[in-house]
């Protein structure tokens, strides 16, 4: 069988997870696909964890129904995880820690504390321990693993050669062990496969990415799990391509100094999650009434406040819609997978230019840490969408070294600052906007209401013409913005709509509930605001009954929908932390088809 689901339970700081990693590398680079989930606690070092990989010859959608391999480096990781074995699994186990009771699986046992401890003489490598007997007993082969190995250690700035040594030692004498004293008798191994030109990488390390690629130059941010490692990559890169990185004192600091770096021309993030986030409200509405571009991930957790910091949850959507007081046009979106966080970065940063505005970016727990192997074609250079800078009679005077600025073209050279219309009123909502310097008309972005070159204006009128000029960018954008597509089958009588991380889980399902003789379709926007209203409402149409699935408890976007369209969605909420698997949403399928 060219796949195999493993699960791998542990104490943190045994290597669990570290571990996965590795394995997860070593099989992507050997030729397969990949898909993982994890869950560990928030603690520092103690507690359960658990790292799971489905490793296929074939394109995988979601992390699995359950565990075909399932591996307990302690008793604790088996009673928390036996229940996700698969009838007809593989179980390996530690017998001196613990022996199970015989079940309905086959039964390895591998002495991992006492290699380690006494072959080995290092108990750090018991991690290896059982990377080796993975190799021995399923693949992918040894050399893969080694490589992953190696290539990791060497870059560790605690790396020794013995430390090196004793790892590999582990590698080898635990696939000796397995190969010479147990007797393989279940079905999973993973055989050779045509390699191909993928990258393996996680959510947040594709934003990384995806940001440097659409020309971000600038980023501040206040350390928050699960989104620390975009701020984290972001301080290595940025510096390399000339751009500027800063830890601030909090979040609110943080968003500030971003939109004082896209007020002065420079593409500008920050990424925080919900917490976080919070304190960012006041500041997405300044940037929306002074239209500045700017790009905000939040990267979800369980919540509400302090909630669990390492647990997945969709439970943002409503406050991202409509987060900061009065009425604040923004633009939101949520990528469905670590290809999307490359590439729809890039479009969130194309939007906030373009419409000038802020652009929130929704990922999750389970999505910033799920590592992919993706095709490497998808890195292809980026199209840049650059600011709108002049209307018809503010065209810039001849170009001179007077005239542009740090490559920028100057805006209405030579046109006063109490001509210059930076809200001039336009049919699409969007207007010209000046970057501030040398020979360039200057303006005040404030966050008082203004009329059409930004000094303060009260009078009714003129609040009312605003507030419809901010407002038609959403209703431009609307027209202008790609749309979802439909999947599954083309005559359905069953429709799911979903959003974010949940895209492969749910079609992953619909294909086994067409093949079953079931008629279902999917729709999955990533743009929220400005929702795609033409399309979903054809494809709720288009069937009978829509199944909305949601990591939340309240059905956010289900109450989104039944809010635009007046739809009465059947609702199925999972709030523990975990997402999705396919199973559940088959079965929330065969229940709706029933009634």
């Amino acid at each position: 069988m060219n796949e195999v689901t493993i699960r791998i339970g542990g104490e943190s700081g045994e290597g669990t997870i570290s571990g996965g990693d590795i394995l997860a590398l070593a099989a992507a680079r050997w030729g397969y696909h990949v898909y993982t989930f994890r869950t560990f606690p928030a603690e520092i070092l103690g507690g359960p964890c658990m790292f799971q990989v489905r490793i296929s010859d074939q394109p995988v959608k979601s992390m699995g129904d359950a565990a075909d391999v399932l591996i307990c480096l302690n008793k604790e990781a088996y009673d928390r995880n036996i229940s996700e074995l698969r009838h007809g699994g593989v179980l390996i186990y530690d017998p001196s820690d613990f022996v199970p009771e015989a079940g309905d699986c086959t039964l390895y046992a591998v002495p991992f504390n006492e290699i380690a401890r006494k072959e080995i003489q290092l108990f750090q490598t018991k991690n290896m321990v059982m990377l080796g007997a993975i190799c021995g007993l399923f693949g992918p082969p040894l050399e893969a693993i080694i490589q992953v190995v190696q290539s990791k250690l060497s870059k560790s700035r605690k790396a020794n050669t013995n430390l090196m040594e004793k790892n590999l030692l582990a590698l080898e004498v635990a696939r000796t062990y397995v190969n010479e004293t147990l007797t393989k008798t279940d079905p999973f191994l993973l055989g050779p496969v045509v390699k191909a030109d993928r990258v393996v990488l996680n959510g947040n390390q594709a934003v990384v990415a995806g940001a440097l690629a659409a020309q971000c130059r600038y980023f501040a941010g206040y350390p928050i799990t699960p989104a620390s490692d975009i701020m984290e990559g972001l301080a290595k890169e940025l510096p390399q391509v000339g751009g500027t990185f800063l830890q601030a004192e909090d979040e609110i600091a943080a968003l500030a100094s971003v939109l004082g770096a896209s007020f002065g021309g420079t593409r500008a993030m920050t990424a925080t999650s919900g917490p976080g986030f919070s304190l960012m409200t006041e500041l997405i509405g300044l940037a929306s009434m002074a239209e500045l571009p700017v790009v905000i991930v939040d990267a979800q957790r369980a919540g509400p406040s302090t909630g669990m910091p390492t647990k997945m949850e969709q439970s943002d959507l409503s406050f991202a819609l409509h987060a900061s007081h009065g009425d604040t046009p923004r633009m939101v979106v949520a990528p469905a997978n670590v290809a999307d966080c490359y590439d729809l970065i890039i479009q969130a940063f194309n939007m906030a230019e373009r419409y000038q505005m802020p652009v929130l970016f929704l990922t999750d727990q389970s999505l910033t840490a799920r590592v992919e192997s993706v095709e490497r074609a998808l890195f292809k250079p980026a199209e840049i969408e650059k600011r709108v800078h002049t209307l018809p009679g503010q065209e810039p005077a001849a170009k001179n070294a007077a005239t542009t600025l740090n490559g920028h073209e100057l805006v209405g050279a030579g046109v006063g600052a109490e001509s210059y219309s930076r809200y001039a009123y336009t049919e699409s909502g969007i207007s010209p906007m000046s970057i501030p310097g040398s020979g360039q008309p200057s303006y005040v972005a404030t966050g008082l209401e203004h009329d059409e070159h930004g000094h303060p204006d009260y009078e009714p009128e003129d609040h009312v013409a605003m507030m419809q000029k901010r407002f038609q960018k959403l209703k431009t954008a609307a027209n202008e913005l790609p749309q979802p597509v439909r999947y599954g089958a083309t005559q359905a009588r069953i429709g799911i709509i979903g959003w974010g991380s949940t895209e492969g889980t749910i079609q992953e399902a619909v294909d086994r509930a067409n093949a079953q003789g079931y008629q279902v379709a999917a729709l999955h926007p990533r743009v929220l605001s400005p929702l795609p209203a033409q399309t979903i409402r054809a494809f709720i149409d288009s069937v009978e009954k829509v199944i909305v699935p949601e990591c939340n408890y309240s059905g956010q976007l289900a109450n989104l929908l039944g809010a635009e369209f007046g739809l009465q969605a059947i609702r199925v909420n999972k709030y523990g932390g975990i997402p999705f698997t396919a199973a559940e949403i088959l079965q929330a399928i065969e229940e709706v088809s029933k009634s």
